[in-house]
């Protein structure tokens, strides 16, 4: 049995998340004890509950201890089947983050998986938004060897949720090790600016020209393009993603969300700066990417390399999480003000 302590490095939500989707792909029970326990409300919460119990769903999992505030977890997985799955957040809880949690189980399925999920927070605070999955995280996926298409149906955002998206996932025999060790000079750099129900304050088109005006100013011409969605009446919000290509590869993304009393400018502006951050300090994959990567590196065959701007608490905590469960190695360096991360 996989036993891992869930107040160790960061002792957040990332370390249930990525325990439950290794045990999966492993076949092997996980004991998962003090989850969360360095977080202001330890223990499950509503989106991390709708996570375990969706890779439940997948791998026709025993579990145990999969309440709200429960701080210990058993979870005894079968096969990963595929087919047809429904999730239900029932909050704003994220969905970016339900979706990092199963899809590396989901490339080890016998058959393709379409994972419905219903009621939950397409843009919302402490995550990649929905966008971010779908034009930086999927693409830079797909160069491993990742197969799969998102489909937003509904935006949602913080208080009440009420996003809706479904994610379709083909079969992946062999991960492809990833090689991103060259910055190189920016090819182009693309946006999506969404707002919904919020076009008559044209909170969209006031994100984008922020974002453009910023990069301009340091160089950088951009093309974004502004979305007045109108799909989900009981929800107001925004998001805008952006995202920088090189002539060697790399895919860089900056993104950020509106929030109650945050001018559209400024919301714009942000997801420009932190897009730019990482283009000034030429790293081949964002802070977001770089912790991302780390449970699809690990279970490719081969050496895989890219150079992160930061080390943060989550690439960090799943790198100690990988080389514990899956028993591989990274090496960790710090060259010219960026961090080498390597698996061997």
């Amino acid at each position: 049995m996989l036993e891992v302590d869930g107040s160790q490095k960061s002792g957040s939500g990332t370390i249930l998340r990525l325990s439950v989707a290794l045990a999966s792909i492993l076949g092997k029970p996980l004991h998962i004890h003090h989850i969360r326990e360095k977080r202001p409300q330890p223990g499950l919460r509503p989106q991390h509950l709708e996570a375990v119990l969706t890779a439940a769903k997948l791998c026709k999992a025993e579990v145990e201890g999969a309440t709200l505030g429960s701080r210990e977890l058993w979870f005894r997985p079968k096969e990963i089947a595929g087919g047809e799955i429904t999730a239900e957040i029932g909050t704003a809880g994220s969905i970016p983050m339900l979706i990092m949690t199963v899809l590396p189980a989901c490339l080890f399925a016998k058959a393709p998986v379409r994972l419905h999920i219903k009621r939950g927070g397409t843009d919302v605070r402490h995550s990649p938004t929905i966008n971010y999955l779908q034009y930086v995280m999927l693409r830079t996926l797909k160069r491993m060897g990742v197969r799969a298409s998102l489909t937003i149906h509904k935006y949602g955002y913080y208080p009440k949720g009420m996003g809706e998206v479904t994610l379709e996932v083909w079969p992946c025999r062999e991960l492809k090790p990833i090689r991103l060790e060259e910055f190189g000079q920016i090819q182009k750099i693309g946006g999506i600016s969404v707002c919904t129900f919020l076009a008559d304050r044209r909170v969209a088109e006031r994100q984008a020209k922020a974002a453009s005006e910023y990069l301009r100013v340091r160089g950088f011409e951009s093309n974004i393009r502004i979305v007045n969605d109108r799909s989900n009446p009981l929800q107001k919000g925004s998001s805008i993603v952006l995202w920088a290509e090189t002539d060697k590869g790399v895919l860089l993304g900056g993104d950020a969300i509106g929030e109650l009393r945050k001018r559209s400018e400024d919301v714009g502006r942000e997801a420009a700066e932190n897009l730019y951050k990482e283009i000034e300090a030429k790293a081949t994959v964002d802070v977001h990417m770089a912790d991302i990567l780390v449970p699809y590196v690990a279970l490719a065959k081969g050496k895989s390399v890219y150079f992160a701007r930061e080390l943060s608490d989550h690439l960090e905590t799943n790198i100690w999480l990988a080389e514990k469960i899956l028993g591989v190695k990274f090496n960790v360096t710090k060259i010219d003000g960026l961090y080498r991360i390597e698996k061997i």
